[in-house]
This record gives C-alpha cells, structure tokens and sequence, in this order.
C-alpha cells in the first residue's frame, strides 16, 4: 500500500476537521491531548504511531502528490478538501492495530528472530554465531524464554517451527511470505528493507507498512489461537496503559477517589488538562466510570446527532446540546470511538 492511498484514507476518515498535518501526527504517534482525542473521535486506533520515523519531508512529498494528481486542496489555513476518493481505496487498506501495540509489535518480533536464530543454529550444530539482535533487552528476554521452554531438549526448534506454520496458515500466501523473508536461520539469511522492496517492486516505506501489518495480525492470531511458545514471546507487548505517563499519575489520584478540580490542585496543573488526562483514561480502561461524567441518554443523544449532522466539530454539536460541557462531548464523543 502507498503512502499516499494511507494519507488520502486518513484526509476521508478526519472528515476534513483537521489540518492536513494531522495524519502526519497520528502515524507518528503524537501524544499530545489533541492527537490522543482525535483516535477516540475519529475512530482510528489502527493507525495511532504505525510509522514512528516518518520523515516530515516524506509525508509533505506525498500530499504534494496528491495535490498534483487532483485528489486533494489545501487551503493556506492548512485545512483541506477531498476532490476525488478511490471507490477501491478503502477495500484496499491494510490490518493494523497500532494504538495496542505502538510499536511494541518490533520488539515482538526481534524476539521471534533471535529464537529463531537460536534454534536453528541449535539444531545445525552450532552455538557459535553472532545474534542479529544486538539489544540486550531482547536477548535476555529470548535467554529466559528459551530456558523456560526447556531448549536443551532439542525439540523446542521443531514445535516453534510448527507454530509459525498454524499463524502463516491463517495469513494471505503474499502476507506469509513476508513474514518469513525477514527470518534468518544457520543457513538462510533474511531479506532486507531493500532487498524486499525490490523483490515485492515498492518503496522500502510500502514495504515496512506491509510488514507492520503482518505482525499485528500475527499478533491478533497468536490471542486466539494454541501457540504457547508464540503466546510467550508475546508477552507484554499489546498495551493496555495510558499513553502518557501524566495521564497515568492522574489516574492514580482519580481512582483515590479526588475529584477533576482537587486533582489539579494536587498536581498544579489546569483542569483542562486533567480533562484531557480523563478522556485518554477513558479511551484505554473499559471499566471507566462513565457514567460519573454523563448519563446514558445524553451519551445516546449526542452520538445520534452527531451521526445525524455528520460532524464532530464540538462548537456545532454544542449549538443544539447547550447543557452539556465541552468535556462532557469529548468525553462521549472519545468513548463513542472506542478501541
């Protein structure tokens, strides 16, 4: 997939509310309050920090292109126009789970890697090798893992290996292949970025945005499917915590029992921005208590008019919605999108 297909998908699913910066903050993960809403708002968990090195260069090249190919309008104030959408644009956007796993889906698989790496080295016959991995995390954790697993026995590499068969089964033939070009062995060395991008005929950032794509579904197997050894290598990699760490310190005072306003005054922070930390809570903990904040029936309300008025442009929702704080939308808005 292209960068610019993702860009002008994003533009579609912003509802032209936002400059057209506001897809470059989301691929690359921005935590500030604004960006951390907009997922909630727009519904676009998927895409939440999938291209975390995305150069602004690259993403400003890609909107120029489709400013050329008469897709896309930017106003000088930065908003934009939709002028052409694909019909075909949307069926052919990629899987991606970004905001569960912000990343973390590359340390998944440097882990799958290095086990890899090991094991086949284990079963060649030789243990002298240097590791592809050189992060130490990663390569205690692989140590730990392959001690847990009981390596020695010389049969984890054959049930590791069988495992990557039942997820490469659940995959796209293109999709396993992918996967498996970027696995190296004692005698088989993985592809690339550029090596695979010209075996597939794309960019090196097509073929990244490719694979990430792979491990979140990778990942999305791996929870519903028997794979132990795949389930431990896992562990700790979908993300269930806040984004930020002030949100987090903000979390713990509200489950205290204090209030927005004694919050703010403990932490000497706006309440507006406690507000902000209790809409990014409310997005990632499915116990929130909601209904602390709004009723049912205005939290119904709101996300019918919203859908009515095809907006979620808070100013004009609150025209017709006057008792209701702009917290209160944010907040039923955020929650309405939920991941």
């Amino acid at each position: 997939m292209k960068l610019e297909e993702l860009l002008l998908y994003l533009c579609h699913l912003f509802r032209e509310e936002r400059t057209v910066s506001a897809p470059y903050h989301l691929l690359k993960g921005k935590k500030s309050g604004q960006t951390i809403q907009d997922v909630g708002l727009f519904s676009l968990y998927p895409y939440f920090g999938i291209l975390p090195k995305l150069q602004r260069a690259t993403y400003d090249r890609a909107i120029q292109q489709l400013i050329d190919q008469q897709m896309l309008v930017v106003q000088p104030d930065g908003y934009y126009q939709i002028l052409h959408m694909p019909e075909q644009l949307q069926t052919n956007i990629l899987y991606f789970d970004g905001w569960h796993y912000r990343g973390n889906e590359t340390i998944f698989f440097a882990r799958v890697s290095l086990a890899v790496q090991t094991l086949s080295q284990q079963q060649a016959g030789d243990m002298r090798f240097i590791p592809l991995q050189k992060d130490d995390y990663v390569q205690r954790f692989v140590r730990d893992f392959l001690t847990w697993a009981q390596y020695s026995s010389g049969v984890v590499g054959t049930a590791l290996k069988d495992e990557l068969t039942v997820i490469c089964e659940h995959l796209t033939p293109e999709r396993a292949q992918l996967l498996l070009q970027r696995l190296a062995g004692a005698s088989i060395s993985g592809y690339s970025w550029a090596q695979l991008a010209q075996y597939r005929n794309e960019s090196p950032l097509e073929t990244q945005l490719a694979f990430t794509s792979v491990l979140h579904e990778c990942l999305a197997l791996i929870a519903t499917l028997h794979v132990p050894l795949l389930q431990a290598l896992a562990q700790n990699i979908r993300m269930t915590e806040v984004v930020t760490s002030s949100a987090a310190q903000t979390a713990n005072y509200f489950y205290a029992g204090d209030t927005i306003e004694q919050i703010a005054a403990k932490r000497r922070l706006k309440t507006s921005t406690i507000e902000d930390h209790l809409i990014e809570m409310a997005m990632n903990d499915v116990n929130f208590p909601f209904e602390q904040f709004v009723s049912e029936d205005e939290r119904a309300s709101v996300l019918a008019l919203a859908d009515q008025l095809q907006t979620k442009k808070l100013r004009q929702l609150k025209e017709h919605v006057p008792q209701l704080s702009y917290f209160q939308l944010r907040l039923i808005l955020a929650k309405g999108g939920k991941a």
